[in-house]
């Protein structure tokens, strides 16, 4: 039966996985525009804005009932010689016709084919090409901008004056040379979630819906719900990708390779998701012109739409407030400000307390002995840029800037000798970088790229031991540039061509620097790569069958050594609805990171980056695979993937031992087998799915007395389940997280001990508890003003309080073994509130 009301539909969510869908049924005869309105805003879930006395007295056949929304509003609009403009994803006002009317004709410039539903907005309407490329709209006057948008083809500007000169004209727009991949399964757990031909996962930020405890959709975070993507202690800032770690992720931003990854040093993302329209996941399979990310690779992109109309929103929530503009700047181009700043110099909230509490456990900021710690303060910021500028019809030039800061402060204080004494401890990260990319169309079916960056990211910390009148400083920075030269060619739209030259220099620096007594140590190295990749692309006349093809050369200058490393996509649809997907990469990266001593940097971001040597430090290299079948059908999604994955020239440093090898200097690799699975049904409202990815993850180290054992990061079973609903600008989402604990090393008794050092049993045969989380978030979207909008909405992290590990490890203190335990998240709330303009 259908659901009738929001409350019904929202407990639904959480009682049942499976109900019989709501039926629909066609009207037919001529009904009154009111009526007429109200059926659409049920059956699309949609707001009209009008006054009556527009609508009055107009008589009209109902659109059919299995159109899309935007066919229904063309034949409204056809029909009654009304302007239905939407101003978001609900609302859509309706209004006379009043300004000029311009027509034209949409078509490929290679094919001259027509180009069927692209989007043609103007300041103050839109409009869908039919199957002819044929559109009509209403702009305000001559002076107005309009742009052309189609997915598979470059956007385009141009100006009202150059369209109302004459008749209906053609307008061609030149294919983007990258679209061989396209979305092969929308709504893969709820809308805006993706699934692409090559194999990624893409996230959607203008289309989102809403994931269980995430608050104004925080971008790593949101990986985090795809099969086979975990983090072992609940931050951004330790993605592990099918059993990797995190230094093993390449993870870019609109090109520029970040180092640094949350604000609140991991426990949100540093990247604004206002600016951030897109993000990508592959977990295998990335095209040849991408290196690192022996692991994984995340892209994160914002708009590549220049803007003709000025758009704005700010926001708050219970950690910062933020603000975003997107301004249409000259004839041709538009720039987007993004910009985000805590809240806790003003006010300490619950979810600021939690957050703050989560990341002081067993660190410099907790309190120990005879001292004492004061005046503690955390804060952070970040400011996004992206400039995008049309230089003629076939140039296209784009612009980024970013700036991020997170930093901590505290006094420590004791009684020295009779006197009170008092020195300031203090943490800083830091990430700035900016990056150019210029695209010349040479012809409509070849393309060329050139992409600059420079990225640089620094963690220091000053580490005031006033007890011993002692201040250790520690630096860690990171400066790489970057050149890369892509050419783009294709034939026909069945074959693809890509190839290029990239340029990389990484320098690492690394400072411990103690003034009593004077001790100073400074490494830095410099890294030089070159890299030349090649890979060809085909899709078949009806689509069934993708390919990619290629591979990458590199060469680095320092080790006189190079690396050969092939690429491989397939997907081919079966029948109907079940498809077949083969990948397979081989990678290898340069950098990674370390911890030398827990307490580095505070205890809070021990890790820093180092380059690799070839000697006790070599160059990482990965080999994996995977095979995998998908069905979709009557809006049941089932995903089954197998893979296996080696990855070689790992350092006992860079795993985060905490056991008999935690100072130990060691190279080894780690081999994963395992399986991801998805099973999500859709409903007209809800979106039901549940998740299960199992792994085995051991270690090999000859080194060492235990040779293979299982990784740090071996989540053997891991279980998800997620409901969505959403009716009518309110969304409601709920869900369940559970994995088997982590591997941990245990002493053999109470008193092992030997020589100062705790003794060990078997190397990681035991486990910390099971790991459960239930989420919970809301939003609700309403209309303020004609031209304006709000959401709010909450998030609840752990509902259930649930105490969980996501740590253990053992001490001697006073001849006496003692354990620390680190516990997650408890019980974390959040709220937000945010205006459109």
């Amino acid at each position: 039966m259908p659901i009738k009301r929001q409350t019904f539909g929202a407990f639904l969510c959480f009682l049942f996985f499976f109900f019989p869908s709501s039926f629909s049924q066609e009207i037919q005869g001529d009904k009154e525009l009111h009526d007429i309105l109200q059926e659409v805003q049920k059956q699309y879930q949609v707001q009209f804005n009008y006054a009556n006395d527009i609508v009055s007295k107009i008589r009209l056949a109902p659109p059919s009932s299995n159109q899309s929304l935007d066919e229904v509003l063309a034949y409204l609009k056809n029909q009654t010689g009304l302007l239905f403009v939407k101003t978001d994803d609900y609302f859509i006002s309706i209004k006379k016709l009043e300004g000029i009317m311009i027509c034209g004709y949409l078509l490929d410039a290679n094919t001259m084919e027509a180009i069927e539903s692209a989007t043609i907005q103007s300041e103050i309407d839109y409009a869908v090409s039919d199957e002819n490329g044929f559109f009509q709209l209403m702009v305000k006057d001559q002076f107005g901008r309009i742009a052309l948008r189609h997915l598979g083809y470059t956007s385009s500007v141009r100006f009202v004056k150059d369209m109302v000169k004459g008749d209906c004209l053609n307008y061609l727009l030149q294919p983007n040379l990258q679209a061989l991949n396209e979305v092969v399964i929308s709504n893969f757990m709820t809308q805006g979630v993706n699934k692409v031909s090559d194999g990624s996962f893409q996230i959607n930020y203008t289309d989102f819906d809403i994931l269980p405890g995430i608050v104004d959709a925080d971008v790593l975070h949101s990986l985090q719900a795809f099969p086979g993507v975990q983090s072992v202690n609940e931050t951004v800032s330790n993605i592990n990708i099918r059993g990797g770690t995190h230094d093993q992720n390449l993870i870019l931003w609109d090109g520029i390779k970040m180092y640094q990854s949350g604000h609140f040093f991991g426990l949100i993302s540093m990247y604004n998701p206002q600016i951030t329209e897109e993000v990508s996941l592959l977990k295998n399979a990335a095209d040849a012109s991408y290196t690192d990310g022996v692991s994984g690779t995340i892209l994160m992109k914002t708009d590549r739409n220049i803007t003709p109309v000025l758009k704005a929103n700010f926001g708050l929530s219970l950690i910062d407030a933020n603000a975003f503009l997107d301004v249409p700047v000259g004839k041709n181009s538009s720039v987007q400000i993004a910009g985000r700043k805590s809240i806790s110099d003003f006010i300490k909230t619950p979810t600021y307390n939690e957050f703050f509490d989560r990341i002081s456990q067993d660190t410099e900021i907790e309190e120990s002995g005879l001292v004492t710690n004061s005046d503690k303060q955390f804060n952070f910021y970040d400011a996004s840029l992206r400039w995008l500028w049309q230089v003629t019809e076939k140039d296209h030039f784009r612009f980024n800037f970013l700036n991020v800061n997170n930093a901590l402060l505290f006094n420590e204080n004791a009684v020295v000798n009779g006197q009170n004494e008092s020195r300031e401890s203090k943490l800083t990260q830091n990430s700035f970088a900016g990056g150019i990319l210029y695209t010349r169309h040479w012809s409509s079916s070849f393309r060329s790229e050139i992409e600059i960056y420079e990225t640089d990211y620094k963690l220091k910390s000053t580490n005031a031991n006033i007890l011993d009148s002692q201040r250790f400083l520690q630096e860690n920075s990171v400066s790489e540039s970057s050149f890369k030269l892509k050419l783009n060619k294709s034939f026909k739209e069945l074959f693809n061509v890509m190839g290029g030259y990239h340029f990389v220099e990484t320098k690492v620096r690394n400072l411990d620097d103690v003034d009593n007594p004077t001790y100073k140590l400074l490494v830095a190295e410099v890294l030089r790569s070159h890299g030349a990749f090649l890979q060809g692309g085909y899709r078949s006349k009806n689509r069934m069958l993708n390919l990619a093809v290629g591979g990458r050369y590199e060469y680095l200058e320092k080790f006189k050594s190079y690396y050969l490393e092939p690429r491989l996509n397939v997907s081919y649809q079966i029948v109907n609805g079940l498809t077949l997907e083969i990948l397979g990469e081989m990678k290898h990266q340069s950098t990674s990171q370390i911890v030398n001593f827990q307490n580095d940097f505070l205890g809070i971001e021990k890790r820093r980056w180092q380059l690799a040597n070839n000697e006790d430090i070599p160059i990482t290299e990965s080999q994996q695979g995977s095979i995998g079948l998908t069905f979709e059908k009557h809006k049941w999604l089932i995903s089954l993937e197998g893979y296996s994955k080696k990855v070689e020239g790992i350092t006992a440093q860079s795993q985060g031992f905490q056991n008999q090898y935690e100072y130990i200097s060691s190279s080894g690799d780690y081999e994963v087998l395992g399986v991801d699975v998805l099973l999500r049904k859709a409903f007209e409202k809800i979106n039901l799915w549940t998740s299960y990815s199992y792994m085995d993850n051991v270690y090999h180290f000859d080194s060492l007395e235990s040779g293979s054992f299982p990784s740090n990061y071996d989540i053997t079973h891991a279980v998800t389940l997620g409901c969505t609903y959403s009716n009518k600008g309110f969304m409601l989402s709920a869900g369940a997280n559970w994995h088997t604990g982590r591997p941990i090393s245990q002493p053999l008794s109470e008193s092992s001990i030997s020589d100062g050092q705790v003794v060990f049993g078997e190397t990681n045969a035991n486990r910390l508890d099971d790991y459960l989380r239930i989420d919970l978030s809301g939003s609700y979207d309403f209309h303020l003003h004609r031209k304006a909008r709000a959401k709010i909405g909450f998030s609840i992290w752990n509902l259930l309080n649930h105490n969980n590990e996501l740590n253990r490890f053992y001490q001697v203190n006073d001849n006496q073994i003692n354990e620390v335990v680190q516990q997650a998240l408890g019980f974390t709330p959040n709220v937000f509130l945010r205006a459109y303009f």
